[in-house]
Parts: C-alpha cells; structure tokens; sequence
C-alpha cells in the first residue's frame, strides 16, 4: 500500500476515529500534526490538487472563529484564501487523509476507505 498521509489534531474526535479506522486495517500512517507544523502554501495547493478541488473553502473550517475573525468569507482571492490556511492552520479541515496521488477529507471517517479499496 503506498504511503498514507493524515493531517492530525489530537483533540480532534474525527480525527481521532480515522487513525482507528487505519489501525484497524493495519495501515501505518505518517499523522501530521498539522497545528504544531503548519503546511506550506505549497503544501495546501498541493493537498487542493489531491482532492481535486477548486476552491480552497472546500478544505477549509468556515465556521471557525478564526475565520470570521479575519473576514474570509468576503475573500474572493484563492491566494488569500490559501495564505490565511498557511498562516492559521486552524483554518485547515481535518482529518485530511493522502494515499498516493488522492486525498480525501475524512468528514466522516469512514471516507478514507475509499482510499484504502483502490
């Protein structure tokens, strides 16, 4: 199985209920505990391109305080959009779960079985 990727919060409930789900199916992954190593623009561009996405709002937290605290939702600019991830990981949605050259947001855990069937 190729490598598997998991942008991580502890605290996260879902987050927590995919690394089980991985477990589970014997899959060693790599968790990024992505608010204590925030991703680079880069990073997030790359992660859009994974889950095959447009628009960065599709893997963001819109209704975090963060969010609302920084306006985005009047935000139109992507780079915007994607510097405000980079600089507030908070703003990144979790659990985002890579295999390969696909990703999908495990919102809920049981998405990422889609990863591990193919």
């Amino acid at each position: 199985m190729a490598d598997v990727t998991v942008y991580f919060n502890p605290s996260c409930s879902k987050c927590r209920a995919s690394r089980e789900l991985l477990e589970e199916r014997g899959v060693d992954a790599n968790y990024l505990r992505y608010l204590d190593e925030a991703p680079s623009r880069a990073d997030l561009e790359q992660v859009m391109q994974l889950l095959g996405i447009g628009d960065p709002r599709a893997m963001m937290r819109t209704g975090e305080v963060r969010y609302k605290e920084l306006g985005l939702a009047q935000v139109t600019s992507q780079d915007e959009l994607l510097d405000a991830m980079a600089a507030n990981p908070i703003l990144i949605e979790r659990p985002i779960v890579i295999r390969g050259d696909r990703a999908v947001i495990a919102r809920p855990p049981e998405r990422l079985i889609e990863l591990l069937e193919d």
